[in-house]
């Protein structure tokens, strides 16, 4: 099997709602897995009104396009018997592989959604629980409660100022690309053993796992680490730095490089014997970032970047947003999206490898579905419900 049909038979149910597990479901959508999101059918994805509204239709709002293309919605409500009992049709006749949820643990019993429920549905289901703080926990978990006590918004922000959100909601995201890892193990253990998996994914436990100097240097060696606004907490110098016509990043990654550094036309007053080992430039980061910054305003961007490019020395233009998607490295690997009703097309950031099934259905996903699109599709389609069925199932707010 060719890398363009690896997950050509691949099923995905995700009762889902905001950001971490959509963002989830988008990346398996981009390796061409079938994904079916289910929503409520009165209170939806609350992600479906947050944004603006693009196009002046309620529940598709601009932040819920953003993640969601690829994928099919339905609309039950799988706290009544009949959606339960739908729901386990689903799974036999979709032949599920993976469920997955972002609900908080307490509902799992009620909604009929618990692994070993559905584990006697489908044997060989892998299931994924993604919670704030862990299937013991019920606490409530957005993206900056988990920044801050992860202690993320600790590292973040200027020298001896407030904590900042980060700006990308990192545990969000973060616990994504976690569960995607833990994902294709389980599909590669089912592939082996025949066995399916039960997996619960701690948004917390994910976002510490990203502190790996900040925990062993905390606790270890009882060094106090905190933010440093552009330093680096073991590197100098590395920075931003004011140009003639804006900012640029430099980072200086070892002795070599500084010494490289000093010898450029206009560096060379930054050379001092203290300077010559990383400890000394750091021990003196202040000082040398205020000498630096004075050199480098008497150049533009562009001329650094030429500069320290030449001399081997890490080096950016501090790029906004239209600027990152126009980049050489960005702009081919954009992914589109189109709506077939308004004519609407959207721009999706690429995901983090170039993959043969994008390629092959040229970087176009489907568009974002609407609350409930699919459920004539589904329910009446598949599942072989009658109209009117459909309509007392509607009328009871079932689906």
């Amino acid at each position: 099997m060719d890398d363009v049909q690896l997950f050509k038979n691949i099923t995905v149910l995700s009762l889902e709602q905001a950001t971490v597990l959509p963002y989830l479901t988008l990346r398996l959508a981009e390796e061409g897995a079938h994904v079916i999101r289910m929503e409520h059918p009165i209170y939806g994805d609350p992600n479906r009104r947050v944004g603006d509204d693009v196009l002046k239709e309620d529940r598709m709002f601009s932040y819920y396009l953003s993640i969601n293309s690829g994928k099919k919605a339905l609309t039950l409500d799988i706290g009544t018997p009949e959606g339960q009992e739908i729901l386990r049709k689903l799974i036999l006749t979709l032949k599920v592989d993976i469920f997955a949820t972002n609900q908080l643990p307490r509902n799992y019993t009620k909604l009929g959604i618990e692994y070993d429920m559905l584990k006697k549905i489908k044997e060989d289901i892998i299931w994924l629980g993604m919670t704030g703080f862990g299937p013991q926990s019920n606490e409530a978990a957005y993206d900056p409660v988990l920044q801050a006590r992860g202690g993320l918004m600790e590292l973040t922000g200027e020298k001896g100022g407030s904590p900042q959100v980060m700006g990308i909601p990192l545990p969000d995201m973060g616990a994504s690309e976690h569960g995607y890892g833990l994902l294709m193990k389980a599909l590669y253990k089912r592939a082996a053993t025949g066995q399916g998996s039960r997996i619960d994914l701690s948004m917390f436990e994910s976002t510490v796992s990203w502190l790996t100097q900040a925990i062993t240097h905390t606790v270890s060696f009882k060094k106090k680490v905190t933010r440093r606004g552009n330093t680096h907490e073991f590197f100098s110098p590395v920075s931003v730095y004011e140009t003639k016509d804006g900012y640029a990043y430099i980072a200086v990654g070892n002795d070599k490089q500084w010494e490289t550094m000093t010898k450029i036309p206009g560096f060379e007053t930054l050379y001092k014997k203290e300077y010559e080992r990383n400890a000394g430039r750091i021990a003196d980061v202040d000082h040398l970032n205020n000498a630096i910054n004075a050199i480098t305003k008497n150049f533009t961007t562009a001329q650094m970047i030429d500069i320290f490019t030449k001399a081997t020395i890490a080096i950016s233009k501090v790029n906004p947003i239209e600027e990152v998607v126009e980049d050489s490295l960005v702009k081919p690997n954009l992914l589109r999206s189109k709506d077939p009703k308004t004519g609407t097309e959207i721009t999706i950031a690429p995901p983090p490898i170039n993959n043969a099934y994008l390629k092959s259905v040229n970087r176009m996903l489907s568009f974002p579905p609407r609350f409930g699109e699919h459920n004539e599709e589904f329910y009446g389609g598949l599942l072989g419900y009658s109209a009117a069925q459909l309509k007392e199932f509607k009328e009871k707010n079932i689906i």
